[in-house]
């Protein structure tokens, strides 16, 4: 089992970091034809990055559109964030880091164990406004429900391992550690961690290829990341530039 799981997160990784590398060079290199940032606009590049801040950090739009959507989405989300950097204890030895890099995830601690309920909660959240908000429910797909219910089983599975089913945390970081150096240890067998194991491979596996690629898509939003200054500067997409040069030649 030990090394069927192993050759599934190597793989899994490679998918992952390849997958998602391809996807920000193609938003990197799709061009934005028009000036359409959303107003109002910030009309200065500081302004952009604060905008940008506060869009990542607090889902600035989301809280203007509709509220409750905007509680479950901030909720799993940020629970979703301390869930991984406390997971960052499972895969990093705290001699390979400096200290003051390691003093970081040793705070998270306590905090990622708790932030697991509100993860879960905000996807319940969420996965019910798609069942009864029949507007929303009208525009979902299967697949919404899916992703919804995958990364909700994730949660649940690893809350289980922690209050409800105990597995060898020792075995699982040594496990993954070693895969830095393909030198893994054994993992234990327990029903839970072999489920959320499995789920979140086949998460890093479909990551790429998923609609939930609005991670990095944030950053590449012509919507997000334009100055509102069409008046004082004219722009062009550099295919357009091209073709202007080509014809006045």
């Amino acid at each position: 089992m030990s090394l069927f799981f192993a050759l599934l997160y190597i793989v899994a990784a490679l998918i992952l970091v390849v997958g998602l590398a391809r996807k920000i060079i193609q938003y990197a290199r799709t061009p934005a034809p028009l000036k359409i940032p959303t107003t109002p606009a910030p009309v200065t590049g500081a302004g952009v990055v604060m905008r940008l801040f506060r869009e990542v950090v607090f889902f600035e739009s989301l809280f203007k559109s509709t509220k409750w959507t905007w509680i479950f989405g901030w909720m799993f989300h940020i629970g979703l964030l301390l869930v991984l950097l406390r997971h960052l204890r499972y895969f990093i030895d705290p001699s390979w880091i400096p200290a003051w890099l390691w003093l970081p995830i040793e705070l998270v601690q306590p905090f990622g164990v708790y932030a697991g309920f509100a993860m879960v909660a905000g996807l319940t959240g969420l996965f019910l406004r798609r069942i009864f908000v029949d507007r929303v429910r009208y525009i979902s797909s299967p697949s919404d429900y899916l992703w919804l219910l995958l990364l909700g089983f994730i949660g649940f599975s690893g809350l289980t391992m922690k209050f409800v089913a105990r597995t060898d945390v020792v075995m699982v970081k040594q496990f993954f550690t070693g895969l830095w150096t393909l030198d893994w240890g054994p993992l234990p067998a327990d029903l839970p961690l072999i489920v959320h194991l499995s789920l979140v491979a086949i998460l890093m596996i479909l990551f790429p290829f998923s609609k939930l690629l609005h991670v990095p898509g944030v950053f590449f939003s012509p919507t997000r990341n334009q100055v509102d200054n069409p008046r004082e500067k004219r722009h062009v997409a550099p295919w357009a530039r091209a073709l202007d040069e080509q014809e006045q030649n």
